[in-house]
C-alpha cells in the first residue's frame, strides 16, 4: 500500500504542486484506490491555493460534488486503458486532468490537477457557470470572483499540464518503490541483526546453526515431513516448534510425545486414542494425539524406540491419513504434519531390521541434523549470556556476569550433555551465586572444574611440554603431540584430522613423516 500521507512531505511533489499552481492556477490532489482524498484538502486547516476550489469546498455540498467527480474519474481510469485523461467537472466548462497511479499492474490511486478552463470562456458559458455556482450555494460576488480567477489554458498548456500530472504520478510510484525497497532492506537487516543468532527459540551464530536456520525457513511453509536427528540435549523439540510456529498450521495445535516413554500398548492409546471398554480401565472414549492435533503438527520424539508393529501404524497414517483407535471398528481420518526425531543411528537400525525402511523414507523427506554443542563452540558464550539473563529475570535478580576465569572454564569444557547441560549449569550458577554480581569458578560444578578436556574434548596436549629451550623446539614438540594424539583419536584417518587441525591433507602427511608418526603401532604404544 502507498503511504499517501507522506506525499505532501516529499520535496519533488511539493515543488510540482507549486509549479502547477504558478503556471496553471490548479490545485494538486491525490486519492487512494478507494477514491478517497489523501492530499489534505479535506483537513479543516487546509490552505487552498485556487480560489474556485476554495469556494467550492465551502459550499453546503461542495465535498460531495468533488467526491462524485473523483469517483467517476477513478472508475474510468481503473477500468480503462488510458493513463491520463481530461475530465469535465460538475460545473460546466470547468475541467481537470487526472492520471492513474499503478504499481505492479495494480491500480493504487489517482492524481488530479483541478480546476481550469480549456480554450475560452464566452459570456454565455460564463453565465451558465455562474448560475450553477449560485445554485450550489456560492454568492454572486464569490462566483464572479472565482470565475475571474480561473486560468484559461490553450491547447499547448493543457498538453504540458497533462505531462506534469503524469510526472507527479510517476514520482509517487518511484517514491513508493524506493520506500518499499528500503523497508525490505530494513527487514532484512533486522532479521540479520535480531535473528542472526536466533530462530524461534533456537540460538546460535555458528555456521552450522545458520545453515539450519536457512533450511528451516524453506521447510516451514511446506507440508513435507521432517526428520530431526541429533544427540540428547541438542534441541530437537525446539526445531519442531520452530517449524510449526512459522508454518500455515501455526494457529492449530502443536503436540509432542516421547515415544520411548511408553510401552507399545500405552503408546497406541496415547497416539490413536481408544474406545470405551477397549480394555480394562477404559471407562470412556479417549481422543488420541492424532485427533487432538488435527490440522496442526505432531512431534514424535525418539521414534527410533518404537516397535515394528507401531511403525506399521505410523506408516499408515503418513500414507493414507487414517488410523484406528484401540477398540474401534472403523478408521478415522486426520490431517497432521509429522515431525519425527531420534538420537539413534537409524541407518544402522534399518540394516539390523529394527526400523522399517519405508517408514524412514516417509519421515525423512527433509532431514535436519543438529550438531552437538562441542561442534559449535562459538555458540557457547551466546547461550551462556542468554540463559543467564533468562534465569536472572525469572528470579527477579539484577543481571549477573561471569568472571574471566569462570568463562574460560566453561569454554574449555566439552559439554557432553549439549545445550540442556549448559542451561542447567547456568541455572545452578545463578542459584549458588546468590547476591553476588560476579559468578566465579568456585560456583562451577566439580565435573567442569576437574575437567582437563580441551575444546575438542581430547587430552590436554600442552601438559608435559618442555618450556625450557627455544620457542621453535617447544612449538615442534607441541605440534608432534597434537598430531600423535589426533591420529589416535581419528583412528588414523588423515583427512579427518587435517580438517580438524585446519591444515591440508598434504601438509599433515608431511608433518607425520617429519615427526616419524607414520607407523601406527609405534604411535599407539607411545
Amino acid at each position: 500500500m502507498i503511504n499517501w500521507k507522506e506525499m505532501k512531505n516529499l520535496l519533488v511533489i511539493s515543488k510540482l504542486s507549486e509549479i502547477l499552481y504558478k503556471w496553471y492556477g490548479t490545485e494538486l490532489i491525490w486519492t487512494d484506490a478507494q477514491a478517497k482524498i489523501q492530499s489534505g484538502h479535506l483537513d479543516k486547516d487546509h490552505e487552498y491555493k485556487n480560489q474556485f476550489f476554495a469556494v467550492q469546498m465551502g459550499m453546503p455540498h461542495g465535498h460531495d460534488l468533488i467526491n462524485n467527480d473523483i469517483e467517476n474519474i477513478a472508475d474510468q481510469l481503473k477500468d480503462g486503458k488510458e493513463q491520463t485523461i481530461i475530465f469535465d467537472s460538475f460545473f460546466p466548462h470547468v475541467q481537470g486532468v487526472a492520471s492513474r497511479v499503478v504499481v505492479d499492474g495494480e491500480y493504487m490511486g489517482t492524481v488530479f490537477a483541478y480546476p481550469f478552463v480549456s480554450g475560452s470562456l464566452k459570456e454565455k458559458e460564463m453565465k451558465e457557470l455562474m448560475a450553477r455556482m449560485t445554485e450550489a450555494g456560492a454568492s454572486d460576488d464569490e462566483a464572479k470572483s472565482c470565475i475571474e480567477d480561473l486560468r484559461i489554458l490553450d491547447e499547448s498548456d493543457v498538453e504540458y499540464l497533462h505531462e506534469l500530472v503524469e510526472l507527479v504520478g510517476e514520482e509517487i510510484v518511484e517514491f513508493h518503490e524506493e520506500i518499499t525497497k528500503r523497508e525490505h532492506r530494513i527487514k532484512e537487516l533486522n532479521s540479520e541483526l535480531g535473528d542472526k543468532y536466533r530462530y524461534h527459540m533456537m540460538i546460535g551464530k555458528s555456521k552450522k546453526m545458520q545453515q539450519i536456520y536457512h533450511l528451516l525457513e524453506k521447510v516451514s511453509s511446506s507440508e513435507a515431513s521432517v526428520f530431526v536427528q541429533g544427540e540428547n540435549g541438542t534441541g530437537k523439540e525446539l526445531v519442531a516448534k520452530a517449524i510449526h510456529y512459522y508454518s500455515p498450521r501455526r494457529d492449530n495445535m502443536f503436540l509432542a510425545v516421547n515415544c520411548s516413554a511408553f510401552n507399545d500398548n500405552l503408546l497406541d492409546s496415547e497416539l490413536f486414542g481408544h474406545m470405551k471398554g477397549a480394555f480394562t480401565g477404559a471407562v470412556k472414549d479417549k481422543k488420541g494425539l492424532f485427533e487432538q492435533s488435527n490440522g496442526g503438527t505432531l512431534f514424535l520424539d525418539e521414534i527410533g524406540d518404537t516397535s515394528l508393529s507401531m511403525q506399521v501404524k505410523l506408516l499408515r497414517v503418513l500414507q493414507e491419513g487414517t488410523y484406528l483407535p484401540v477398540g474401534a471398528t472403523s478408521p478415522k481420518k486426520t490431517d497432521v504434519r509429522i515431525i519425527a526425531a531420534t538420537n539413534r543411528d537409524i541407518k544402522k537400525m534399518m540394516e539390523t531390521g529394527e526400523f522399517r525402511e519405508d517408514l524412514y523414507y516417509r519421515i525423512n523427506v527433509i532431514n535436519v541434523n543438529l550438531p552437538p554443542l562441542r561442534e559449535r563452540r562459538e555458540d557457547v558464550p551466546i547461550l551462556m549470556d542468554h540463559f543467564l539473563k533468562k534465569r536472572c529475570d525469572e528470579a527477579g535478580l539484577p543481571m549477573k556476569s561471569y568472571s574471566k576465569k569462570c568463562m574460560e572454564k566453561m569454554l574449555d569444557y566439552h559439554w557432553p550433555g549439549n545445550v540442556r547441560e549448559l542451561e542447567n549449569e547456568v541455572e545452578r550458577l545463578v542459584v549458588l551465586a546468590g547476591d553476588d554480581k560476579i559468578i566465579t569458578p568456585e560456583h562451577l560444578s566439580p565435573r567442569i572444574l576437574e575437567s582437563v578436556g580441551g575444546p575438542r574434548g581430547g587430552s590436554n596436549v600442552v601438559k608435559g611440554i618442555n618450556t625450557n629451550g627455544s620457542l621453535k623446539q617447544a612449538l615442534e614438540e607441541l605440534e608432534s603431540l597434537m598430531i600423535r594424539d589426533g591420529l589416535k583419536r581419528c583412528n588414523f584417518n588423515k583427512s579427518k584430522l587435517a580438517k580438524e587441525l585446519g591444515i591440508s591433507r598434504a601438509s599433515l602427511i608431511m608433518k607425520v613423516d617429519k615427526y616419524d608418526l607414520d607407523k601406527r603401532k609405534k604411535a599407539a604404544n607411545e
